[in-house]
């Protein structure tokens, strides 16, 4: 038997709102898409099968919600008379921290989206692959490369003394250094495994 459609929406909405909010960052935008998600899902949901991922389902829904969003931005702006709401904070982890959101929002498309499914969502691989639209190895790639671009962010700009320049360029390789194996007579490389 399902469980009545309030009782998803307050199980699932701080997961759909993270969801939005990574996707299109913390803005009003990604409010009106976790709303839209929901509409959606409340038009559906009677003929949802009862075995059916409810979570995967509602994130599959907030993902294609945001890319409407996404489109309708790349349309045009739309000129305002007054300034939007101040944005809720539900489903903002850490609050307020634009460091994050924007260290989020620099990595690539499909790196955040990867990471906001896997890390915000709690989806396995297997569904991230198919909102991806990509292979499970690939989904699995994604999540890995934006952590570890998150985590060399927050290394370079947690540390005493930070200054701009200092920002990595790129990935660095351990120094290596030639050696001969007395017994062959063979040169070989020393340092970084392969």
């Amino acid at each position: 038997m399902k469980q009545p459609f309030e009782r998803v929406v307050a199980d699932h909405a701080e997961t759909v709102l993270r969801v939005c909010r990574a996707v299109l960052g913390p803005h009003a935008d990604a409010d009106d898409a976790s709303a839209e998600t929901f509409l959606a899902a409340l038009r559906a949901y009677p003929s949802l099968p009862a075995d059916a991922n409810v979570q995967a389902w509602l994130v599959t829904i907030a993902h294609r919600k945001a890319i409407d969003v996404t489109r309708a931005r790349q349309r045009g702006a739309v000129t305002v008379s007054e300034l939007p709401e101040r944005p809720s904070t539900l489903g903002d982890p850490g609050g307020r921290d634009a460091e994050l959101w924007d260290a989020v929002k620099a990595l690539p498309d499909k790196q955040r989206r990867a990471v906001a499914y896997r890390y915000l969502a709690g989806l396995p691989y297997r569904d991230i692959a198919g909102l991806l639209e990509s292979s499970e190895d690939a989904a699995r790639r994604a999540a890995a490369d934006g952590i570890k671009s998150l985590r060399t962010h927050y290394r370079v700009h947690h540390r005493a003394g930070y200054r701009a320049e200092d920002a990595p360029t790129g990935p660095k390789r351990p120094e290596t250094s030639r050696t001969e194996t007395p017994s062959t007579g063979t040169t070989g490389t020393r340092g970084a495994p392969r």
